[in-house]
């Protein structure tokens, strides 16, 4: 055997099995598009229960966030539905990764959506959604640490409800409590499930 055939085949061996790592594809978690930046994850809140949850409740564990309200008349209720989707689409591939991966609703409406409120939202799309909600100190801070913005948009009519305007994006926060990138909430389930893909390790 000539060195030269050796060596193609030593190579071929190497790329079959590159091939068949999925690990392989996935860039480096050093290069997560929201590490450097001054965004953080902390938080204090209270869940469904009225009890208090923070982002250290979650040490050791991926976190997947949405931010949005409960009385959202069209563009929440559909975001989160893809989240969860793309959630489970990668559960069923990678359910012991999943298992590390906890999916959070927090309100930006604390006026309307009580605790007993966000837990209903939370439900109606998965038992593995937790929905959070606080004071509008509390919501104001964690909206800052994460670079949110949001508007609220008086009523039209006199006495009728008012909205509140907001990205619809998604984040994803590391094992550490950091965040480390954002999720495609607003494209498709499959484009949450290959995202979680990317960085959960």
């Amino acid at each position: 055997m000539s060195a030269c055939f050796k060596a193609v085949s030593a190579a071929l061996v190497a790329l079959s099995l590159t091939a068949c790592d999925p690990s392989a594809n996935q860039p480096p978690v050093e290069d997560a598009p929201l590490y450097g930046s001054a965004l953080s994850g902390d938080f204090s809140l209270v869940d469904s229960a009225g009890e208090p949850v923070s982002n250290t409740d979650f040490a050791g564990r991926y976190q997947l966030i949405y931010f949005g309200y409960a009385y959202c008349p069209n563009v929440c209720p559909f975001d989160v539905q893809r989240m969860m989707r793309g959630y489970d689409l990668y559960a069923e591939e990678h359910p012991d990764l999943a298992a590390d991966v906890q999916p959070i609703f927090i309100t930006v409406d604390p006026e309307r959506d009580t605790p007993e409120r966000v837990g209903e939202f939370a439900s109606a799309f998965s038992d593995d959604l937790i929905g959070l909600t606080g004071t509008p100190e509390q919501i104001d801070a964690v909206a800052e640490n994460f670079f949110f913005t949001v508007q609220r948009v008086p009523p039209i009519e006199p006495g009728g409800d008012y909205d509140i305007q907001h990205p619809s994006i998604g984040y994803l926060v590391d094992r550490e409590g950091q965040p480390m990138a954002l999720i495609p909430v607003d494209q498709s389930a499959e484009a949450v499930a290959a995202e979680l893909a990317k960085w959960v390790r």
